[in-house]
């Protein structure tokens, strides 16, 4: 219930900000929609897998409960690093290159993902 609540009030939230943003007709408002409404798909999905976990364990555990909560979470996974994927430009354990925009100028830097440090 708290993934889907959070889902929603994300893409509320991210369709107001797209739309403050195209009145006052900033650059790139479709990119930032679809990153803002992607990572509150992605934290929404973040709540349901932990409801689903703290649920298991919380009930006496079955081999049948653990394997479904299992398959959920696998499940649950390719979407999240197909979002990840979307709204960051890499695979959550691959580094991520930023490119910073100075007024005259462009600067890059690679960020690693916390497994790499």
């Amino acid at each position: 219930m708290v993934g889907g609540a959070i889902i929603v009030a994300g893409l509320l939230l991210a369709t107001i900000g797209a739309g403050l943003h195209l009145r006052r007709q900033g650059p790139d408002t479709y990119r930032r929609y679809r990153q803002q409404l992607g990572r509150s798909i992605l934290l929404g999905l973040e709540m349901l897998v932990t409801a689903d976990i703290i649920r298991t364990v919380a009930e006496t555990p079955t081999l049948n409960s653990v394997l479904v909560l299992g398959g959920i979470v696998f499940i649950r996974t390719f979407p999240s690093f197909s979002l990840e994927l979307e709204t960051t430009g890499s695979w959550p354990w691959q580094k991520r290159h930023q490119t910073m925009h100075h007024p005259g100028r462009k600067t890059s830097r690679c960020e690693q993902s916390p497994q790499e440090e």
